[in-house]
């Protein structure tokens, strides 16, 4: 019995010397390579260049966004609830304008989208006044994600608020 005790030691001992090796064997970089080569940055392409490739050149050519831009968008498309009565409504919100709900003021800053060929993801900053009582008092200023509402949300015991969408003018007026 003691021979498979003093062998379950020595193997474990083995075992955490293994581990610490290769550990430190990922940890050191060799001396000797040449530092990577640099990578060429992406410039946006300039209305009325050619596109390389392209046999059709017109005068307007989209530009070409770096990985993780967002595109502004003019209407923030926001959902509020009041909790105390269960009523949900859309609000569309011009950016630079200020939508009422309840007791609640909310102005939109900006509003940006994500291009069709990124994951997709809308994003609004908003500053949100609560006017209850004398003093208006602001009860959030910052981005809200649609993707991730409760990563940046509005602390509000009656209200809760959250971005859906970034759109076109289109969207202010039809929904």
């Amino acid at each position: 019995m003691r021979i498979f005790a003093s062998a379950g030691c020595l193997l474990a001992a083995v075992l955490t010397l293994a581990f610490v090796a290769v550990a430190l064997a990922q940890d050191e970089m060799p001396k000797d390579l040449p530092p990577p080569p640099a990578k060429k940055a992406i410039q946006p392409a300039q209305p009325g260049s050619p596109i390389p490739g392209n046999p059709a050149e017109t005068d307007q050519q989209p530009s070409i966004l770096p990985p993780g831009s967002m595109i502004d968008e003019p209407v923030a498309m926001l959902q509020a609830l009041d909790k105390v009565t269960a009523r949900v409504r859309r609000l569309p919100v011009k950016v630079g304008q200020t939508a009422k709900f309840g007791m609640l003021s909310v102005e939109v800053q900006a509003c940006r989208k994500a291009p069709p060929e990124d994951p997709p993801e809308s994003a609004a900053f908003l500053k949100i006044t609560d006017s209850k009582g004398s003093q208006p008092q602001v009860v959030f200023s910052g981005w809200m994600f649609a993707s991730s509402p409760a990563l940046s949300a509005m602390d509000h015991p009656v209200y809760d608020i959250w971005v859906v969408d970034c759109a076109g003018d289109s969207a202010a007026t039809t929904r």
